[in-house]
């Protein structure tokens, strides 16, 4: 099978085109009818599921190599990635889980560098849920969104990972704004505030939200407003991307 020889490739003289005993395991968040949501690979030897991630070629920046996995893996360009923890537990060793993907798969291999022990490095990813195209790798058979709260049976450490990476999100939201990657064009401030609260898994005072994020700058009120709701049509907004771009570099220090 075609896709077997590429695996076989892979296993054999993966060595030769990437760097030994480093991955990268990305972390991909996205906004949609408000709930926080996570994209996810199902293994094919596993029957489990994981989250994107691969390897960085011999002469390739991390960062690259990150954004060439979720490009692969989504058809974006440009995603907005942060590095957040280096996973280095000599117990999360691949070495049996490949071992078992290529017995399913009719390969047998003795040796392989990707037998070895592997240290991992966790990237978060905000993206607009509604421009993402869903794309396996040659690992998985499939590629879907999932609750944060109903997160399938994962290989190896990576619900500990998504864990971990769900909570940078949580902290980094009193330094640095979120929502430009998550949310559409334009939107209301009752939006961008449910996108907050559903991250922080707590509610959140209107009024003193709305002076917050609007004392921040990285605001324009539009002069347009929603309509067909009961209540009174709130506005419609979009970011200051200049303003925005400053306040992710240096902070704002948003205490919610």
């Amino acid at each position: 099978m075609k896709a077997d020889k590429k695996l076989s490739e892979h296993f054999l003289k993966g060595h030769e085109k990437y760097l030994r005993h480093i991955s990268i395991d990305c972390v991909v968040f996205g906004f949609h009818e408000n709930e926080l949501k996570v994209l996810l690979l199902k293994a094919k030897y596993a029957g489990k599921w994981a989250l994107p991630g691969g390897f960085i070629l011999t002469e390739e920046h991390m960062d690259e190599a990150a954004g060439r996995i979720l490009k692969e893996r989504t058809g974006l360009d440009k995603i907005f990635l942060q590095q957040f923890y280096v996973f280095s537990d000599p117990d999360r060793s691949t070495k049996k889980i490949n071992q078992g993907f290529l017995k399913n798969l009719g390969i047998k291999l003795d040796k392989s560098w990707m037998f070895d022990r592997f240290i991992s490095v966790g990237y978060t990813a905000l993206v607009d849920f509604t421009k993402v195209i869903p794309e396996p790798d040659i690992f998985s058979e499939k590629c879907e969104w999932f609750n944060i709260h109903e997160i399938p049976e994962m290989i190896l450490d990576h619900e500990n990972i998504l864990v971990k990476a769900w909570g940078y999100l949580r902290l980094q939201l009193n330094f640095q704004p979120v929502g430009y990657n998550l949310l559409t064009t334009k939107f209301t401030m009752p939006e961008l505030q449910k996108l907050y609260e559903t991250i922080l898994e707590r509610n959140l005072d209107r009024r003193n939200f709305q002076r917050k994020i609007i004392d921040t700058g990285i605001l324009k009120r539009l002069e347009e407003t929603k309509k067909g709701g009961s209540h009174k049509a709130p506005y419609y907004y979009k970011f200051d991307l200049r303003n925005y771009k400053k306040a992710l570099r240096a902070g704002m220090g948003f205490e919610l």
